[in-house]
């Protein structure tokens, strides 16, 4: 993945456009951190397959963690006590 600063961005906007079409991802940077991503449409919504993997796991670590575990009192009452 290149990074490009805003300025650079502005001035070769038509050749990132080109080369994001050929399947680079571009991310434009101010004073060197990262503020957008150039990506191809069709790539932006799609999730690697690695962090579905990840975020499941970790769903199903708190699953596990959440198992008999006691509040020591209803919800009602957390939520009142909450308010408080």
């Amino acid at each position: 993945m290149r990074s490009v600063a805003v300025f650079e961005a502005k001035n070769r906007f038509s050749e990132l456009l080109s080369a994001v079409e050929h399947g680079e991802e571009i991310t434009i940077t101010r004073h060197g951190a990262p503020i957008a991503r150039l990506v191809a449409m069709g790539t932006a919504g799609e999730v690697p397959v690695a962090q579905s993997q990840r975020v499941s796991n970790a769903m199903q670590r708190m699953r596990t963690l959440g198992r008999g575990a006691e509040l020591g009192c209803t919800v009602k009452q957390a939520i009142q006590e909450g308010r408080e």
